[in-house]
């Protein structure tokens, strides 16, 4: 039988990969306005417009950000949407197959 720690991170990594994928066949060579529809009330949005300008609020903070992240890989708008859709789950999946792997033998 496999370790916990594995069969949660092995969890976690495949329900990352699934949001990634899935987000991505919704933004991937759409426009703005698609990409905030296909996003909009979402965590990922949410870490988005914390990432924006300073100066914005809303969508603009939020496309902003979008944009800002996705940058970071050599993309856009549409790379920063996949990446923070990913991310909270991503996160969630460490912290679980961290917390597994801490009470292991």
């Amino acid at each position: 039988m496999a370790k916990k720690s594995t069969i949660v991170g092995t969890v976690g990594a495949v329900t990352t990969a699934g949001v990634a994928t899935s987000t991505a066949s919704a933004v991937v060579g759409a426009s703005a306005a698609t990409i905030m529809s296909a996003t909009a009330g979402t965590t990922g949005a949410a870490i988005a417009g914390t990432a924006g300008a300073a100066s914005l609020a809303g969508g603009a903070a939020t496309a902003s950000g979008m944009a800002t992240i996705g940058s970071l890989v050599g993309g856009g708008m549409a790379a920063g949407a996949v990446l923070t859709a990913a991310a909270p789950i991503a996160a969630v999946s460490l912290i679980g197959y961290g917390v597994f792997k801490f009470f292991e033998d």
